[in-house]
């Protein structure tokens, strides 16, 4: 609905601001025949009436003048002009454009006020002769809308865009022409155009006014918009005095041919409804504008935040070339909390048993319904600990695991991940440091094939990893992924073990240690496979579940933005950083594809173009970057293109599903994903790394 909303605001914006279906897109049409115009009509005066199916024209008659004044109203030029006008006490016609009343009203009450008139000049300035006739019937109706509310008028007379005098007037004209007086619009040509749209100058304007001799009747075309109106302002300082020395009196038009004030008053239906759309046209000039500074300052943050990474990534890969302290030995405990996963677990102990390192793997089965409790009694006699319970969740099986290790470090991992076979020595390296109470592992995509699956592998090369090390580098780690992560048994004890009140236990948990003045540091040679979702569904509930998780966390841990400390670090740096890269700026993204939309359909398509190209390219030189950090190959990079047209939408679709269940307070279930194991690809993958 919201998606909706705005794109109706932007067509709004963009009928007023002639992009949508107006000047800047079509223009006059081509000089047709003149067969149909009739020879009365071609060779008479500049006002015509095909009301009630006449055929009548009007000349001004001699030793009158009226000045008349098309494009406006402006806020630069239309107040100057009416004070010429008020100066010499001689009135004006103003044709306006609808879209301009209803951006400045009270310049046509201003009009209207002093005594001049006002007529149509379309809502969007389009070409009459070349419209549909529902097209017609619009430009009309809402130009008379909004000149009705903004001077609580209505006005019978209409200029049409492109025109001048009768004797220029092809077929198409004749027909629209005809059209506007079965609408009830008396039609007000030129025997007198200025030309000052050329900006010839002063003197030009001057002579292409006044006549070659004798009184005739004038109606002078001139404008008091569409650009700078200097020569046109002080060109009406000369030729006032000038035409008023010769004897011409000024009027209006309907003065100059007799007929009844072309200013009445409105309904007040329709003044309402001029009001209504004003309300409608200055709230999408508000809405566009903030908008656009909106989107402007959203990628300004981006690309500092982009800057940030990269020069934080570096720094941190230059500092973990060197060792973390005295080399740590000390045997750890293995826990590994499972819920039907009889598809990857036998993958996972292999992968701890290569590890080649002093452990004790304890397996906490979470009541589950399938073969992984079987395949995990194979494994008995390698020392690995079985133990069952009835299904409670992730976080009380982490709890069970926890309470009956024997181990000083904790290593928790998922039951579908592969380690590679330094992983836990590299993991537990930084424990040579009593202050640090957790490590966050490097957790990569195994099941990587298709474009799905290139897609997580890129966003967990880029996105994750990149943001770790910035973490780490602040003091304000988040998230210790639940696929590779090691605790300090005492960090767990100090802040009661794992959580279950939000879905996100992982981010819950590691905000929790930092909040309790633990550091918790980012090890990328720690490397783990997981198995990401394989398919759209399935991975919409996952990062729902993560989207939903994490803004639980950061709620629940929203005191530590006034304290101080660690806590302070987590909520000034981290809690932050989260809210505004992975919560407010996301949910900005629809409204920048429809406006972006927008600007390809009735924008400059070149401009949106080589924006949307220089964005790309800042991202894939951030993801080269981040792949040579990781050591990955680039080959997967070639879908990152794609990845703004599916993936990134799906993203932002969650995100706001998951701040719409947060505000509404709904209780979200656990959402597990299908485990089909990791593919036999992956041998390669981790040995070539």
């Amino acid at each position: 609905m919201s998606l909706v909303l705005m794109a109706g605001i932007l067509l709004t914006y963009g009928l007023v601001h002639h992009e949508v279906g107006a000047e800047g897109s079509g223009g006059p049409h081509a000089t047709g025949g003149a067969e149909q115009v009739p020879s009365a009509i071609a060779n008479g005066g500049p006002v015509i009436d095909t009301r009630g199916g006449a055929q009548r024209s009007y000349a001004i008659p001699a030793g009158q003048v009226a000045l008349s004044f098309d494009d406006g109203p402006d806020p630069q030029w239309t107040p100057k002009i009416l004070a010429v006008l008020r100066r010499y006490q001689v009135p004006g016609t103003f044709f306006v454009v609808g879209g301009r009343v209803a951006q400045y009203p009270g310049l046509v009450r201003a009009e209207v006020a002093a005594g001049d008139e006002v007529g149509i000049h379309t809502f969007t300035h389009t070409d009459l002769a070349s419209a549909s006739e529902w097209r017609r019937s619009f430009e009309f109706s809402q130009t008379q809308s909004v000149i009705a509310g903004a001077a609580g008028v209505s006005t019978p007379l209409l200029r049409p865009p492109y025109s001048s005098e009768p004797d220029a007037l092809d077929d198409s004209d004749w027909a629209s022409i005809k059209d506007a007086g079965a609408h009830g619009y008396l039609v007000v040509l030129t025997n007198r155009d200025s030309e000052d749209w050329q900006r010839p100058g002063v003197a030009r304007i001057v002579a292409n006014v006044l006549p070659a001799s004798g009184t005739p009747g004038l109606l002078v075309m001139m404008h008091d918009s569409g650009g700078d109106r200097s020569q046109t302002v002080a060109a009406l300082n000369v030729l006032i005095p000038m035409l008023q020395g010769r004897g011409y009196t000024f009027t209006t038009v309907t003065g100059a041919i007799g007929a009844p004030t072309a200013v009445a008053p409105a309904a007040a239906a329709q003044q309402w409804r001029g009001r209504l759309l004003i309300w409608a046209v200055r709230g999408s000039d508000v809405v566009v504008s903030a908008l656009g500074w909106t989107i402007l300052a959203a990628g300004g943050l981006s690309v500092l935040r982009l800057l940030l990474l990269l020069a934080t990534a570096h720094r941190h890969a230059r500092r973990r070339r060197k060792p973390w302290g005295p080399p740590v030995h000390e045997p750890v405990s293995v826990i590994v909390p499972a819920y039907n996963e009889e598809a990857g677990i036998e993958a996972t102990l292999l992968s701890l048993f290569n590890c080649k390192y002093p452990m004790e793997i304890i397996v906490v089965d979470d009541g589950s319904t399938d073969g992984t409790a079987a395949v995990v009694e194979r494994f008995r006699g390698m020392g690995v600990r079985l133990i069952r319970q009835p299904n409670a969740g992730k976080p009380a099986a982490l709890n069970t695991g926890i309470a009956h290790a024997r181990g000083r470090i904790l290593v928790l991992l998922d039951g579908d991940t592969v380690f590679q076979p330094d992983a836990i020595h590299y993991l537990v390296q930084p424990f040579s440091d009593p202050d640090i109470g957790a490590v966050s592992g490097n957790a990569k995509v195994g099941n990587r094939t298709g474009l799905l699956g290139r897609w997580q592998h890129i966003e967990y090369v880029v996105g994750f990893n990149l943001d770790r090390r910035f973490y780490d580098l602040a003091g304000c780690m988040p998230t210790v992924p639940g696929a590779i992560g090691a605790f300090r048994r005492e960090a767990l004890l100090d802040v009661g073990g794992v959580s279950d009140q939000t879905l996100a236990e992982d981010t819950d948990l590691t905000m929790a240690l930092v909040r309790a003045g633990w550091r918790v540091v980012y090890e990328e040679k720690a490397i783990a496979w997981t198995e990401a979702p394989a398919s759209l569904g399935q991975l919409w509930r996952q990062r729902y579940r993560w989207s939903y998780g994490t803004m639980q966390a950061m709620w629940k841990h929203r005191r530590s933005m006034v304290q101080s400390g660690g806590s302070g670090r987590l909520g000034r740096r981290g809690i932050p950083y989260l809210l505004l890269f992975q919560i407010l700026l996301p949910l900005l993204a629809p409204l920048v594809d429809v406006f972006a939309c927008y600007g390809l359909i009735f924008g400059d398509v070149a401009r949106m173009t080589a924006v949307w190209l220089g964005f790309l390219a800042v991202q894939l030189v951030a993801s080269w970057y981040a792949f040579a950090l990781d050591r990955e190959r680039r080959g997967a990079l070639w879908t990152l293109p794609l990845q703004q047209f599916v993936y990134r939408q799906l993203m932002y679709l969650v995100l706001i599903q998951s701040v719409v269940t947060a505000l509404l307070g709904t209780r979200l279930r656990w959402q597990r994903m299908q485990r089909r194991g990791l593919p036999t690809a992956l041998d390669s993958e981790r040995g070539r790394a």
